[in-house]
């Protein structure tokens, strides 16, 4: 099994020459991916636009300042298998060949999900409802075709995600939007469809890394019912390498206390820990919902979009304190940390400018809208112990 910590020597020296004419500025700014080389890998996730190279900059950015890559959409099922007899590997093409290029650390994203997956997935024969053998080959036909395209490349997967509530139950019942969206797979399947999914992504590639991912990871209910699915799997011989913490966290949530016991918690379970898409908000929640529902949508309110033409000073340096904190845990817990992946390259890509308001500016990476560094990068920076 390649390891993730040692896979990237061969791409160091054609990482280290991307970007070398691209100014003074880019070539004195630290690094990452080499700051925190000793503890963990340090990813991004990559939007389609950016991967066909259609937004300058961005790709030498992700070079020089990481060694894993994420694909934001294009191997979630709607993108990549539209239509039952359709697939389209435009996209994810380029974005295993840029990170093979690249000596990135390449994790596919998602295979098993009950949003961005197209409406035939669900559907049933001839007007009834899906059947679980009917569900079953789906699933199985889905992870052959797209797993085995990218066998020996591709290097981990988020096999399923979401599939556990707040309350720490496996969500159930047709799909539906917030705030009570179902999972249809497990309607059709059952108990036993986060099993399956896994025995089939292992047989498709034996040697890939195989991951449970999902959001509020922190929540006391949300810790036991992962501690428990990954132990049940494991009882019964089922690969599972690791976890996705997924980090959609906010200036004052989750607390640092909460954090900490996240780790603590999930660290006994003797399988890696990844955060899969940290960005930290710095604009106001309009409600106490603390999850990452894509289907969730709120009106806008007086107040709800404070800085639509950048962020001032003070809020800066708040999420630069934050930033500071939170790698601080991360180095604290790095014997159990495999890797820590920005949901972005840059502030302006955020999917969190629209969501749950839509239209607001936020600005919760390390890169500016100009790919400029912020203090957050500077401050996260500050936090490596490595030379």
């Amino acid at each position: 099994m390649i390891s993730t910590k040692c896979l990237l020597t061969a791409g160091v020296l054609l990482v280290g020459i991307v970007g070398m004419n691209r100014g003074s500025q880019a070539e004195e700014t630290a690094s990452l991916k080499k700051v925190f080389k000793d503890d963990f890998l340090v990813g991004t996730a990559l939007g389609t636009r950016q991967i066909a190279g259609r937004e300058a900059g961005a790709l030498e950015l992700a070079a020089k300042q990481f060694n894993s890559i994420t694909p934001e959409n294009c191997l979630k099922w709607a993108e990549v298998h539209p239509e039952a007899d359709e697939y389209d590997f435009e996209a994810s093409d380029e974005f295993v060949e840029w990170g093979e290029a690249n000596g990135m650390f390449i994790v596919g994203h998602t295979l098993v999900w009950h949003n961005q997956t197209p409406p035939w997935a669900f559907a049933g024969v001839d007007g009834k409802p899906l059947d679980r053998e009917t569900a079953l080959a789906r699933i199985k036909t889905h992870i052959d075709t797209v797993v085995g395209r990218y066998k020996g490349r591709i290097h981990g997967w988020d096999v399923v995600n979401e599939a556990i509530n707040d309350q720490g139950k496996l969500r159930t019942g047709p799909v539906g939007t917030w705030p009570n969206r179902g999972e249809p797979w497990h309607a059709a399947i059952g108990d036993d469809y986060i099993e399956q999914a896994f025995r089939m992504a292992h047989a498709a590639d034996p040697e890939a890394e195989l991951y449970y991912n999902d959001f509020n990871e922190w929540y006391p209910a949300k810790i036991k019912a992962i501690s428990e699915l990954v132990t049940g799997l494991k009882a019964k011989g089922v690969r599972i390498d690791g976890i996705g913490l997924q980090g959609h966290w906010g200036l004052d949530y989750p607390t640092l206390e909460e954090i900490d016991t996240m780790f603590t918690e999930y660290g006994k379970l003797g399988v890696k820990l990844m955060i899969t898409e940290l960005d930290v908000s710095c604009l106001p929640a309009p409600d106490s919902e603390t999850g990452a529902d894509i289907t969730r949508i709120v009106s806008a309110g007086p107040g709800q979009n404070p800085f639509p033409n950048g962020l001032p000073p003070e809020k800066q340096e708040e999420l630069a304190a934050r930033y500071a904190a939170i790698f601080q845990l991360f180095e604290k817990h790095r014997d159990k940390i495999e890797r820590v992946t920005f949901w972005g390259v840059h502030d302006g890509q955020s999917w969190r400018n629209n969501w749950p308001v839509p239209g607001r500016s936020d600005y919760p990476l390390l890169f500016d809208r100009k790919m400029q560094p912020k203090s957050a990068f500077e401050a996260v920076i500050g936090t490596a112990t490595s030379e």
